[in-house]
């Protein structure tokens, strides 16, 4: 189940004490305090790829950044190179593209240390930025947010489930039936085992010291669940901090000789889901502002409205996976339905919030979602709404489970693909070469399984077929 963040919202955040500006990096080097800049890019799945750079050569020799394979954006989970992406692959010779460091994300990385982090953003040889990269797909959807004289802010909700032993030690299992740090639901408990509060503190404190710090951790529903929150940011850099995140997460994991996962449902009833929290403002006014029991503001309509009538076309984009499915169930606190509601977390959507606090949470990511491409698709949604104005249809004021007449999340991969690539709505907001892009890294997820043999294959047919 799914915490509340509680939004002190501003208008203009100021950028976090931990962020290193290049002046300071400087400083750092020459001190001998940092040798290595790592500059990343999120890939298709929202992983950081990237390089280490010696830190004197990346100041005075790559303030431009640096040359990386194209295929990086252009593969599946296992990086293997594959046909079928217009950006990259045999018929272009796999060249190269440019990461552009973005400045205003130097981090200093306290688990890995001499290390710094910066964010970078991937452009071809000409310089034009490439459009099937994941931080631009949300830029362009900010870009057409703010044609209506909006701004957005964000806050994200992470959970993830953590097992016991080493990564090679549940991979030498086969990840069968791994035990959880945690064996029972400890939703909310303050008296945790001393494995996971030692884990708390130093992710606390790395994410603190990288300039990303949290605003709450707590233990989740199922054994082993960690959820994380942060306060509200501007979206993108709330998706930068997301992907240092994972990336603290599974660093720190390891030193405790522990190892997470960002399944969406890694084991029959856990799903761990990214809910996104959004709301909109026109400069320093919150556009979504209202007392608990008003009228919607017809700002406020409008984005549900859109959000419940486009966000079925783009499930691909916050539903990568043929496991993220296996997370929608009933009564699992993971919506099965497009619905909407206040304060319901059986919805879809909700509105939560006070006054200019009130926003909306986005429920339908799951943990294995792209931040970057789940909220594009939000974005995409809430302006759909805002330039068409389709019908709201009727809060649900009870369990969402059971409503009769809204659309269903679909039931697979396959059907949600479907309507991607049929969708005038995801071509209109995202670009053909876009949607194709994506339809075929689904593909890639859709193959990957096809004729896989399961255990459950085995277990019901070994003795009985």
């Amino acid at each position: 189940m799914s915490g509340q963040i509680s939004h002190h919202l501003s208008p203009a955040p100021t950028p976090p004490a931990g962020l290193v500006t290049l002046e300071e990096l400087g400083h750092l080097v020459q001190d001998r305090e940092i040798d290595t800049v790592m500059v990343a890019v999120p890939d298709l799945r929202g992983r950081l790829m990237g390089k280490n750079l010696d830190a004197h050569h990346f100041l005075t020799k790559l303030p431009a950044g640096p040359e990386m394979c194209a295929y990086i954006l252009a593969t599946d989970v296992d990086m293997n190179p594959l046909d079928g992406y217009e950006l990259a692959g045999w018929h272009t010779g796999y060249g190269d593209l440019r990461v552009v460091p973005d400045l205003g994300t130097i981090r200093r990385l306290n688990y890995l240390p001499g290390t710094v982090l910066v964010h970078g953003n991937a452009v071809h040889p000409d310089g034009r930025p490439v459009a099937v990269a994941p931080r631009e797909i949300l830029r362009s959807q900010l870009r057409a947010l703010a044609v209506h004289g909006l701004q957005a802010r964000v806050g994200i909700e992470s959970e993830f489930v953590l097992y016991k032993g080493t990564e090679a030690q549940l991979r030498r299992s086969g990840f069968r039936n791994p035990t959880p740090v945690s064996p029972d639901n400890l939703d909310y408990a303050l008296d945790r085992p001393p494995a996971l509060n030692a884990f708390f503190h130093d992710l606390h404190n790395a994410l603190h010291e990288a300039g990303t710090p949290i605003e709450a951790i707590k233990t989740e529903g199922a054994p082993g669940q960690i959820e994380v929150t942060w306060p509200y940011g501007h979206p993108v850099g709330a998706c930068d901090t997301y992907t240092l995140h994972k990336h603290a997460v599974r660093h720190i994991a390891a030193q405790h000789r522990l190892t997470p996962t960002f399944m969406a449902a890694p084991q029959t009833g856990t799903g761990s889901g990214l809910h996104l929290h959004i709301s909109l403002w026109h400069d320093d006014e919150a556009a979504f502002a209202m007392r608990p029991r008003d009228e919607l503001p017809e700002l406020l309509q409008h984005s549900i409205a859109g959000l419940i009538d486009a966000l079925p076309q783009l499930v691909p984009l916050y539903a990568p996976t043929p496991n993220s499915y296996k997370r929608y169930v009933r009564h699992s606190f993971a919506p099965t339905n497009y619905t909407w509601g206040r304060d319901n977390r059986t919805c879809a959507i909700r509105i939560t919030g006070h006054h200019a606090s009130t926003h909306l949470e986005v429920r339908l990511p799951g943990a294995d979602a792209n931040p970057y491409l789940a909220l594009a698709a939000t974005i995409a949604a809430i302006v759909h709404g805002l330039n068409t104005h389709p019908k709201l249809c009727e809060p649900c004021t009870g369990d969402a489970y059971h409503a009769a007449d809204p659309l269903h999340v679909p039931r697979n991969l396959e059907e949600a693909l479907t309507d991607f690539q049929q969708s005038s709505i995801a071509l209109r907001a995202f670009s053909t070469p876009v949607v194709q892009h994506y339809a075929r890294a689904a593909e890639v997820e859709i193959e990957a399984q096809h004729g896989q043999v399961t255990d459950i294959d085995r277990k019901r047919g070994f003795l009985r077929a």
